[in-house]
């Protein structure tokens, strides 16, 4: 492909977006008529392809964005294919979907039409992937419009997926890639007459752009996601699964944890059992430097910091930490902008809290959530029912996972939630939605409603009657000029008529 420069890309991009745009349309207007059983036969072949590649593709994004492990990656890439097909290949999405029999509605799926689909440079293939399935599935198009970092990647996986989808009989250019990437291409992509709905997942300002269009988007929201451990918790369960969900991928998932409120009775266990997990922690200084290398002064995230190792952030910070280190903690008094690492930390640094019951550590989780994670997600490490209840009830969150992992287990992989790679916040963090985002959001459902009885009658005789009054009125208006004789009324006349008509109207 031709590599162009400054202004020129800038012209090329925003024409491949167009020509991307329309090309979709047209693809999805024939698509339109495929049967259930060809879209879902497809799928099937897409979700096979990238499922047979996932390894590749997770090394290829590490390469390519210095983000995580690869092994990690390819995971998330085999959740991506296969375990969202497997989520949603039951699903009807084409012709009647369902039937009430006894309401006598029938519910007929219909497609959205072209979807641009923004990736993200955390987690690039995976979501991918799992974006053009759950858009081919309800019978839309999809355009890709990946992060520049993550460009390389991006096109591989489409070029997989859509080469599986055209040898399974699907149109050519219902699924594409941006290749010529800039700012204004992707503008151009999302404002396109062509383009129907923007689903879109990374970092607050590309939301914000996308919910500024003016068409229909589905976008994310930051996840400073609170891990609660109760002293009812098993606790070196709940050390392994912090450690380990803090550990992997390196923290890029946004769902995954970012700071400890630990009761005060399990603390000091707590401490330990996640040292044995290699979680280490940093003294005031080191704290300090950590910090410094994570945000600048305003507080946005350094990107040479996301996706990081321990070790690598330590030599980032100019600190030394050990081989063994898994994960980097900081102990924290409070939340806010004097705390920085009380924010979102899309790398490998879990703050610390202690609090003396699960009503202060609850106070303390919302807190969290409100300092940049709200509606997103939280965890809860405990066995008391009643605690795990009043959390759920009280948590301005929409996945709150319970023992168990934040980073797998919101996307689907270790709960019954819907696997996927956006995870909508709900109105409170800026989101349309507050579910995992997945086929049925890209459905549209119209419904035939047959007549389960009849008009009130209080209804058909007050129609009657306004039918009736209408009907005079225009008699009593007309007659003169159809009489063929006698003396026809003055204007007067017909003005004052007219005003009774209306009055009788309005009574």
């Amino acid at each position: 492909m031709q590599e162009y420069t400054g202004y020129d890309r800038d012209l090329v991009s925003v024409q491949e977006s167009r020509r991307l745009a329309v090309e979709a349309r047209e693809a999805q207007r024939a698509f339109f008529h495929t049967s259930q059983e060809q879209v879902d036969r497809i799928c099937a072949a897409m979700a096979d392809a990238a499922y047979r590649n996932s390894e590749r593709l997770g090394q290829m994004a590490h390469e390519e964005t210095g983000y995580g492990v690869p092994a990690h990656k390819t995971l998330k890439n085999q959740l991506g294919s296969k375990g969202v097909w497997d989520s949603i290949k039951d699903t009807p999405t084409v012709g009647v979907l369902r039937r009430d029999e006894e309401k006598k509605i029938v519910e007929i799926g219909w497609p959205v039409g072209v979807v641009a689909c923004l990736v993200p440079s955390t987690n690039p293939t995976s979501t991918v992937m799992y974006k053009v399935l759950i858009a081919v599935k309800a019978r839309n198009a999809a355009i890709i419009a990946p992060h520049p970092s993550a460009r390389k990647c991006c096109l591989e996986t489409v070029r997989i997926m859509a080469e599986a989808g055209k040898k399974a009989g699907m149109p050519k250019g219902l699924v594409s890639c941006i290749e010529n990437l800039s700012l204004e291409g992707t503008q151009e992509l999302m404002r396109h007459y062509a383009v129907s709905l923007i689903l879109a997942t990374g970092g607050t300002p590309m939301v914000r752009a996308a919910h500024s269009v003016g068409k229909p988007a589905i976008g994310v929201g930051p996840g400073n996601v609170p891990v609660y451990i109760d002293r009812s918790a098993d606790v070196p369960k709940a050390a392994s699964d912090i450690v380990n969900s803090k550990a992997f991928d390196c923290s890029v998932i946004c769902a995954t944890e970012q700071s400890v409120v630990a009761d005060a009775p399990i603390a000091e266990q707590l401490r330990a059992e996640m040292k044995k997990n290699g979680a280490y922690w940093l003294d005031p200084e080191q704290q300090q430097a950590v910090a410094r290398c994570l945000f600048d002064p305003s507080g946005a995230i350094n990107p040479r910091s996301v996706g990081k190792t321990p070790q690598a952030l330590a030599e980032l910070a100019g600190i030394t930490v050990p081989s063994w280190a898994r994960v980097l903690v900081a102990e924290l008094k409070g939340v806010g902008k004097e705390y920085p690492l009380s924010r979102e930390k899309l790398t490998t640094v879990l703050g610390f809290y202690v609090e003396k019951d699960w009503h202060a550590g609850c106070e303390r989780c919302i807190e969290l959530l409100k300092f940049g994670g709200d509606g997103h997600s939280l965890v809860i490490h405990a066995r008391d029912e009643e605690v795990i209840l009043a959390f759920g009830i009280e948590k301005p969150a929409f996945r709150i996972m319970v023992n168990t992992w934040g980073s797998m287990g919101a996307v689907g992989s270790t709960t019954g939630l819907m696997p996927s790679m956006t995870l909508a916040p709900g109105g409170i963090g800026g989101s349309i939605v507050s579910d995992n985002i997945s086929v049925q959001h890209l459905l549209n459902i119209k419904r035939l409603a047959y007549e389960t009885g009849a008009p009130p009658a209080e209804a058909r005789s007050l129609a009657q009657g306004v039918t009736a009054q209408a009907s005079g009125a225009q008699d009593a208006v007309l007659a003169p000029a159809s009489r063929s004789k006698g003396p026809g009324y003055s204007a007067d006349d017909i003005a004052q008529i007219v005003r009774e008509v209306l009055k009788e109207l309005k009574a």
